[in-house]
């Protein structure tokens, strides 16, 4: 995901130097800048797929639902 220019700002980290080089080449990024981007993409993105999924977790446990295996047995 782009960075609008308007958006951007300037901050200074203190980071381990070998674990940015080992992101930027798993994340196939050309600078340390868009490896720090793609990284909290990542991050952002994953705690929406997690938020979505205890939300259906949840949905699904306020059903009522019997969830019964091959067996007839309940998982409760």
């Amino acid at each position: 995901m782009a960075t609008a220019k308007g958006n951007v700002i300037h901050k200074h980290f203190r980071l381990d130097s070998k674990k940015l080089k080992r992101a930027q080449k798993v994340l196939q990024a050309s600078t340390e800048t868009e490896t720090v981007e793609r990284a909290l993409d990542m991050a952002i993105d994953e705690y929406e797929r997690n938020k979505i999924a205890v939300e259906a977790n949840q949905r699904f446990v306020k059903s009522g639902i019997q969830v019964r295996d091959v067996f007839g047995a309940t998982g409760s």
